[in-house]
């Protein structure tokens, strides 16, 4: 299949064209190795295109990590694998410093040798495993995107994509992110079981001597240039009205909340999530082949922006609500 290469650009309408063409080829390239998990992947790819993170939920065995490689894969990216652990230090994420000798002058100097966040994708498994100072490393890189090491400042490469990882079963000896450090992520995506259909189709593609040959669709240069893009992607002001709508009503405190949020809800979302939620709506509205976002495409985002950024009280849990129940019965009721 043909490399999707940006030619000759004459306006932000062809722009946005050859990005819609190049998310399609992007698909077929990932479907060769990923069955099913179509909205995964498409959040995964939205959230690339709005600068934002993904933390990704779900059991073992549910290939996050070969979708992760696969993505990297097939945009000709840099990826590297963090496997965070009790022990792991923040020098170990984003690298230490060494004595280095100078073999014609006997001088010695300081040499910065960099960790594995530097990378365009960074895969950070189960980052609940280790303590909160070395999950601070990682995520101030991914807000700040540099890293500071013995007074000097070291920029990440672009585009610099972080997904990290959390297996909700074992939560023996975890450290669980912080509000604060979660409202980092973009999005919060639950991983669910295959259907029976696509586990046939798994085995008969993992038990076999085929490999799948991938090809690269977009380079690092590329996908920064369509970052951009969306970023000048018009939305009309009643859009961006109902998204921090939706944001505000999560807050129990405020005069709009509903009364299930009041009984259901410690905290809700902050301006953040707006701003994601507008973001994602502008990515979806491209890729879907449209030139500005609706309020169908924010009400596609509320679930993956707000459900890591609301905290359900003790009445949610006696009452067995989770968070998606209340987002989607806040979307529901939000017009």
């Amino acid at each position: 299949m043909a490399r999707v290469t940006p030619v000759e650009r004459t306006t932000d309408v062809d722009t946005a064209r050859q990005l819609k063409d190049a998310y399609d080829t992007l698909r077929k390239e990932i479907a060769k190795v990923i069955v099913g998990q179509d909205k995964i992947v498409e959040q995964l790819l939205i959230s690339l295109l709005a600068r934002g993170h993904c933390l990704l939920v779900g059991v073992p065995g549910l290939a996050k990590t070969l979708l992760i490689r696969t993505l990297a894969q097939v945009l000709d990216l840099s990826f590297n694998r963090i496997q965070f652990t009790p022990d792991l230090m923040p020098s170990d994420i984003t690298g230490t410093e060494i004595i280095e000798e100078n073999t014609s002058t006997g001088g010695k100097t300081f040499k910065f040798i960099q960790g594995p966040v530097f990378a365009n994708i960074v895969l950070a498994d189960e980052i609940n495993r280790t303590p909160p100072k070395t999950q601070a490393a990682l995520l101030e890189a991914m807000q700040e995107h540099r890293v500071t090491a013995g007074g000097k400042t070291y920029t990440l490469q672009e585009p610099f994509f972080v997904l990290a990882t959390q297996n909700p079963i074992e939560q023996e000896g975890t450290y669980p992110l912080p509000e604060a450090q979660l409202d980092r992520f973009m999005f919060n995506l639950w991983l669910d079981y295959p259907s029976q259909n696509e586990e046939v189709q798994i085995v008969k593609t993992t038990t076999s001597q085929a490999t799948a040959t991938l090809n690269h669709v977009l380079s690092g240069a590329e996908i920064s240039a369509y970052q951009d893009l969306v970023r000048k992607v018009p939305v009309a002001d009643n859009v961006i009205e109902f998204a921090v709508r939706l944001a505000t009503r999560t807050r129990p405190k405020t005069d709009d909340a509903p009364k299930f949020i009041r009984d259901w809800l410690s905290w809700g979302a902050g301006p953040r999530a707006s701003q994601y939620m507008i973001l994602g709506a502008k990515t979806r509205a491209i890729i879907s082949g449209k030139h500005t976002p609706d309020i169908d495409d924010v009400r596609v985002m509320a679930a993956p922006v707000l459900r890591h950024r609301i905290v359900p009280n003790f009445n949610a849990e006696a009452d067995g609500v989770s968070t998606i129940d209340i987002v989607d019965r806040l979307v529901k009721e939000t017009t």
